[in-house]
C-alpha cells in the first residue's frame, strides 16, 4: 500500500513538473529576453518618470499658473477629498484593502464571466495597483510577423505589470498607492492628475470636491473622452451615476444619499489650463525667457554697451540663465515643463488681477473706441497718416509673408500667386475681441484680418514696489493668446517727455532748485555737422517770453525749458544720469534727447522712476524670491541689489517737482476727471512716432 502511495505521489509530482515547467521556462524566458523592458527597480518606483508641472506662485501662495508638457501637479493623500478616494476604490477595485497588488478572486471572476460566459461588463480585473503600474510604466508595442507573437507579448507584459504591482504594494502603503494612482491619471482636456482635473472641470482643489464631482472625475478614469462632460454630457451623467451606485453598493454612502445625488445635474466651472490661460501670462513668459537665457555672446549684440549690460546681468543676476547655471544632483539640467519646481514670485495676486482688468477696460472701452473713430475714414488705415499707398501695400505684402497661412502653403509648394489670391477671399475665423470671452467668431478676408489686428492698440503695464524693487503686477499686452509680444520687456518705444525727470534730476543734482527761474524762450543748438536744430515749442502763446520756474517747466512739460537745461548740462551727462538710475539700453548722446527720442522698455523706465519714491536708492527689479524642487527642498533663495543712484535730497526735490505735473500740469486729469486723491507724483509723455 505504501509502495502504491509513493508511486502515486511520484506520478503526480512529475505530472506537475511536466505541465508547469514549460510555463515557468516561458515566463522566465520572456522576462530575460527583455521584450517588455526591464521590471522597474525599487529606486525607479521611488522616482517614477512623471512629467510634473512647475508652479508659478504669487506672494500669497496662490498659483498663478504652470509650466508643463503634461499639466500635472502632485497632491498628497491628505489633500484628497475622501469622496474621491472612496469613489475610486468602489468603482475600480472594491477589494483594494484585501489584496497585495493582484486580486486572484477578481481574476477568477473575470475569467469565468468574461472569457467563458462572454459578459464584458466585468472589466479586465486589474487592481488599482496594477493600473498604477501600467500608467507609470506604459506598455511598449512590439511588432512581429510571427503568428500569435502579439499574444505572447501580452502575456509577458501582464507578468511584468503583476510583478511591478507586487513591488509597489511592498514598497508603499495603501494610501500612498491610491494617491499615486489619482495623481497619475489622464482626465482629458489637458488635465493630468486629479488636481489639474479638479481645477479644469470645477475650479476647485481636490480636497473640496463634493460626492457628485468626485464621482464624475472617477467615471472618466478609463475613458476620458467618452465620459468627458463637455464632449458627451449624457454619457458623463450616466457614468457618474454608475460610480455613485458603486459607492452605495460598497457601503461608502447610503442608498438614500445615492438616490438623492443621482438626481443632480452635472455643474461645471470649465476652463482648460493651457499656457495662454491663468494669471500673468506675459510675466510667466518673461520668467521662462530669463531662466532659459544663454550666456551672452558679443556677436549677438549691435552695441558694446548692451553686451556689457547683459554680461553683467549674467554674472550678478541669479535668475538670468538659471536653468543653465543650476544642475540637479546627477548633473542634468532642470526642466521647467517636467520637474515640478515651485517658483515663488513677488507678484501680488489681487494687484495682478486689477492690472489685467484695468488694461482691458482702459484700452478696450476707452482708447480703442477713440482710435477706431479717429481712423475710420483714413485712406490707409490702420497705417499712419504719412504712409502713402505704395508703402501701405508693401507693409501688407510683408505681413502676408509673415503669416502662418502663407508659410504653411508656401512650404506645401503652393505658388505665391495662388496664396495671395486667397487673402482676398472671405473665410470663417476666430479673432481677438474686446469682450468677456476675448474672441469673436466672424467672416472676413485674411487681408482684412491683418488690417484688423494692426489696428488693435497695445500697451505695457508694470507695477514695482518702492525700496524693495519687487514686481507686483505685469501686463505685457491686451491678450496673450493673440498677442505674444511683450510690451513691458521686449518692446522699446520712444519715451518722449518722460525723459524730462532725468534731465531735471541732473539739474537738481548740479545745485538748481524747483524755484529757480528761467525765460521761456526757444533754444537753438549747433549740431556736429554745422546744422542747427530748434526744438518745437509746446507752450501756449501767452507763456512764451515769460519768466517761469523750473517746477512750472516740468509740470507743463515745456520743451523750451528742457532745451535750456540740455544746453546748460549737455547730453553726455544726461545719458550718464539715465544709466545711473537704471536705464540699461544704449542711448545716443545727442541734444534732441531732451525731448525723448530714445527707445527704452517700460520695465527699465519703471525701475528707474522707482528711484524717486525710494529716496534715491535704485533697487534691481526682483520677481523671484525662492525656488524649490518637487519635494519642497529649497534650491535657491534670492534677493536683489540696491545702491544709491541719486542723493536723498535730490529725490525729495524731484518728488516735489513731479507732484506739480499732477496737481497743476499735464497730468491734472487724474484729479479732475478720475478723482484721484492723496499724494501723487508722475510725468506724462507723448511722441509722434
Amino acid at each position: 500500500m505504501k509502495m502504491k502511495d509513493s508511486t502515486k505521489k511520484r506520478i503526480i509530482k512529475w505530472f506537475w513538473i511536466i505541465i508547469a515547467a514549460p510555463f515557468a521556462i516561458l515566463i522566465v524566458s520572456l522576462l530575460l529576453v527583455g521584450l517588455f523592458a526591464k521590471i522597474p527597480s525599487f529606486e525607479e518606483l521611488e522616482h517614477p518618470d512623471n512629467k510634473l508641472a512647475t508652479q508659478v506662485i504669487a506672494e500669497n501662495g496662490e498659483v498663478l499658473a504652470t509650466f508643463h508638457i503634461e499639466n500635472r501637479t502632485y497632491v498628497s493623500f491628505d489633500e484628497l477629498s475622501e469622496y474621491l478616494v472612496d469613489a475610486a476604490i468602489a468603482t475600480e477595485d472594491s477589494r483594494f484593502y484585501k489584496h497585495s497588488g493582484i486580486d486572484m478572486r477578481g481574476l477568477a471572476r473575470v475569467a469565468v464571466k468574461t472569457i467563458l460566459l462572454g459578459d464584458s461588463s466585468q472589466g479586465g480585473g486589474s487592481t488599482i495597483t496594477q493600473q498604477l503600474a501600467k500608467t507609470l510604466y506604459p506598455r511598449k508595442e512590439v511588432e512581429s510577423k510571427v503568428p500569435g507573437w502579439s499574444k505572447v507579448v501580452m502575456v509577458g507584459t501582464k507578468l511584468k505589470e503583476w510583478i511591478t504591482a507586487v513591488k509597489l504594494e511592498r514598497d508603499y502603503t495603501k494610501e500612498e498607492i491610491v494617491d499615486m494612482y489619482l495623481n497619475s491619471i489622464f482626465f482629458g482636456s489637458g488635465a493630468y492628475g486629479v488636481k489639474a482635473a479638479s481645477e479644469t472641470f470645477f475650479a476647485k482643489d481636490p480636497s473640496d470636491l463634493t460626492i457628485e464631482e468626485a464621482a464624475m472625475l472617477v467615471g472618466m478614469v478609463n475613458k476620458p473622452t467618452r465620459y468627458n462632460p463637455v464632449i458627451n454630457p449624457d454619457k458623463a451623467l450616466e457614468r457618474r451615476n454608475f460610480v455613485i451606485g458603486q459607492m452605495a453598493k460598497n457601503g461608502y454612502i447610503t442608498k438614500e444619499e445615492c438616490d438623492s445625488i443621482v438626481q443632480l445635474p452635472i455643474t461645471l466651472t470649465y476652463q482648460v489650463q493651457d499656457h495662454n490661460s491663468g494669471r500673468a501670462p506675459y510675466f510667466r513668459d518673461m520668467l521662462r525667457r530669463d531662466m532659459n537665457a544663454s550666456k551672452p555672446k558679443r556677436s549677438d549684440y549691435q552695441w558694446d554697451e548692451d553686451y556689457s549690460q547683459d554680461s553683467l546681468r549674467w554674472r550678478e543676476d541669479p535668475i538670468y540663465g538659471w536653468l543653465n547655471k543650476n544642475k540637479k544632483a546627477d548633473g542634468s539640467k532642470y526642466d521647467l515643463d517636467r520637474d515640478g519646481l515651485r517658483i515663488y514670485t513677488t507678484i501680488n495676486y489681487k494687484m495682478q488681477q486689477y492690472a489685467e482688468e484695468a488694461v482691458a477696460e482702459h484700452l478696450g472701452k476707452n482708447l480703442q473706441k477713440s482710435f477706431d473713430k479717429e481712423v475710420k475714414w483714413k485712406k490707409n488705415k490702420p497705417f499712419a497718416n504719412d504712409v502713402d499707398s505704395k508703402t501701405a501695400q508693401s507693409l501688407m505684402k510683408q505681413a502676408r509673408r509673415w503669416s502662418d497661412r502663407y508659410r504653411l502653403q508656401h512650404k506645401a509648394g503652393v505658388s505665391d500667386e495662388e496664396i495671395y489670391a486667397q487673402f482676398s477671399k472671405p473665410v470663417k475665423m476666430r479673432v481677438f475681441a474686446w469682450n468677456s470671452k476675448g474672441y469673436a467668431d466672424t467672416t472676413m478676408t485674411p487681408d482684412d484680418s491683418i488690417r484688423y489686428y494692426k489696428s488693435i492698440l497695445r500697451c505695457g503695464f508694470v507695477a514695482m514696489e518702492p525700496v524693495t524693487g519687487y514686481v507686483k503686477a505685469y501686463v505685457g499686452g491686451p491678450n496673450y493668446r493673440y498677442f505674444k509680444y511683450d510690451n513691458v520687456r521686449q518692446g522699446k518705444r520712444q519715451i518722449g517727455s518722460t525723459v524730462k525727470p532725468f534731465l531735471y534730476t541732473l539739474a537738481m543734482q548740479e545745485g538748481l532748485t524747483p524755484c529757480d527761474k528761467v525765460v521761456n524762450q526757444s533754444q537753438t543748438f549747433v549740431l556736429y555737422d554745422g546744422q542747427t536744430w530748434t526744438p518745437r515749442s509746446t507752450d501756449k502763446e501767452e507763456w512764451l517770453g515769460q519768466t517761469v520756474t523750473l517746477k512750472w517747466g516740468l509740470a507743463h512739460s515745456s520743451n523750451n525749458i528742457s532745451a535750456f537745461l540740455m544746453k546748460e548740462l549737455g547730453p553726455a551727462a544726461l545719458v550718464r544720469m539715465m544709466h545711473q538710475m537704471g536705464i540699461k539700453t544704449h542711448i545716443d548722446e545727442v541734444y534732441s534727447l531732451c525731448v525723448g527720442p530714445a527707445e527704452v522698455s517700460v520695465f527699465d523706465m519703471v525701475a528707474a522712476y522707482n528711484t524717486f519714491p525710494s529716496m534715491g536708492t535704485y533697487a534691481t527689479p526682483q520677481y523671484i524670491t525662492r525656488i524649490t524642487d518637487n519635494d519642497g527642498r529649497t534650491i535657491g533663495e534670492y534677493s536683489n541689489q540696491k545702491r544709491e543712484a541719486i542723493s536723498e535730497q535730490t529725490a525729495y526735490l524731484m518728488i516735489n517737482l513731479m507732484s506739480g505735473v499732477i496737481n497743476e500740469g499735464t497730468g491734472s486729469r487724474l484729479r479732475s476727471v478720475y478723482g484721484l486723491r492723496g499724494e501723487i507724483a508722475g510725468k506724462t509723455g507723448t511722441t509722434n512716432d
